[in-house]
This record gives C-alpha cells, structure tokens and sequence, in this order.
C-alpha cells in the first residue's frame, strides 16, 4: 500500500521508481544495522540526495520508492514529494516488479515510461535524466545512461591476467533505465530472479536498449571508500552553488 496519494492523470507519461529494499552488504556492516541508502552522505541519508533530483523534475507525474515491509524510515519526513511503497522482494528484480506493479494499480498504463533508478547513485543530477528522457521518449525500446568505459579492461585466469579486452565497445551500464512498463513488467518477468539491470532483461527479449552518455560521477556508492568520494563531490558542488 502506498503511503502517499498518487493522483495519477491518464495522460501522464513519466514516472520514476527507486527500489531501496537492498542492505548494501559489500558496503560494510555498521553497529546499528542501517542499510547502506540511509546512511549518511553530505550530512543527511544517501537516499535522500537521490530523491531530490527526481523531485526536480517537474516532466514525472510520480516518484515511487519500493522500501521493505516493516521499513518506516520514510514515515518521519513530513510532505513527502515521492510515495512509499512497502512491497520490497528478496532481491532487485523482485522489488522492481513489485514497484511496477504498484504503478500500474495506482494508474499508470502500460504504455506509460518508467525510470528506474538506484537508490545509492546519490550523485545523479537533474540535467542528467533530462538527457536520457529526451533521447528516450521517441525511441521504440527505451535506453540507459551508461558511461564509456575509460580504463584497460583485463580477464583474470586463475588469479593472474589471461588477457587483455578490447574496450572500445565496451560501456558501464548506469542508471536510471527508461523503458514502456508493460514490456519491462514482461521483461523481468522472463528474466527471473538473476538479473541485475533493467536493461538485461529488455536485451533478453531480443532488444536493443539505447546507450545515452552519462558522467563519471554517477556511481553506484558500493564499498566503504566510495562513501567519502561521494561526499566531497557533493561538497564541491555546493562550494560551486
């Protein structure tokens, strides 16, 4: 059950879902248990850098986050501008399914975009979905940010390098991924459980997402160093707002 009205007209296009069930185990354990989305970045939780850019943009007609049940971090914040709902799975494919679903029973339609977004991509900045939706939104399959890759990519045998890749083709998949929710409800559907991506599900079906550039900075916060990188970026943005 959503915590929030949606208030969803039938001709709205876009809309936003940010799976934040996880507990971000290669991120360390701390004492107090909290996953690593409600840790602290630049003096408030990861997470709630990354909603405020989805609450920028004023083209989506709703930001959904997919929290586990019994999770009531987000019961504390008065005047939410995204809804909440409670239908987290054991795992991301599951959870984005669950958010789909939820969507679709709050009024969006099939045909309708989503953005699926990480909730520990903290770094993400309005300008950037702009981007993506713009190159998205005419395409017949939909798209991903995606960062070319910059460093020599090796292959390990047994511990040691077993060769050197060729990396010109080579892109690191970012998000958020814009599909049709009807085909990417199918997509995962088909996919199971091991997919790790949005856009690995679409590809299973046979289709080719669109590749939009999209920037160094929009990481995933992943292992414990990637939390002070994280905040000195932000911190240098605001030394520059």
């Amino acid at each position: 059950m959503m915590t929030k009205s949606a208030n969803i007209r039938s001709n709205d296009r876009f809309f936003a879902l940010i799976p934040c069930a996880g507990q971000g185990s290669r991120a360390g354990t701390r004492p107090d248990g909290l996953a690593k989305q409600y840790q602290p970045v630049g003096g408030q939780a990861m997470v709630l850098h990354t909603l405020a850019a989805f609450a920028a943009l004023e083209q989506l007609s709703l930001t959904l986050v997919v929290v586990a049940p019994g999770d009531g971090f987000f019961d504390q914040l008065p005047d939410k501008p995204f809804s909440v709902a409670a239908c987290g799975g054991a795992n991301r494919a599951d959870s984005v399914r669950n958010g789909l679903d939820a969507l679709l029973k709050a009024g969006a339609s099939a045909q309708d975009w989503v953005l699926v977004h990480d909730a520990a991509r903290c770094l993400i900045t309005p300008a950037q979905v702009r981007q993506l939706m713009a190159a998205c939104e005419n395409d017949e399959v939909g798209g991903l940010l995606a960062h070319k890759l910059p460093d020599t990519l090796k292959s390990e045998t047994g511990g040691r390098v077993g060769g050197t890749v060729d990396r010109s083709d080579k892109w690191l998949a970012q998000t958020p991924q814009m599909f049709r929710i009807g085909i990417l409800m199918q997509a995962l559907a088909a996919a199971g459980a091991g997919v790790t991506d949005e856009s690995s599900a679409i590809e299973a079906l046979g289709l080719a997402p669109k590749l939009v550039a999209g920037s160094a900075q929009n990481f995933k916060v992943t292992y414990p160093e990637d939390f002070a990188l994280a905040e000195a970026i932000l911190l240098h943005r605001r030394q520059l707002s």
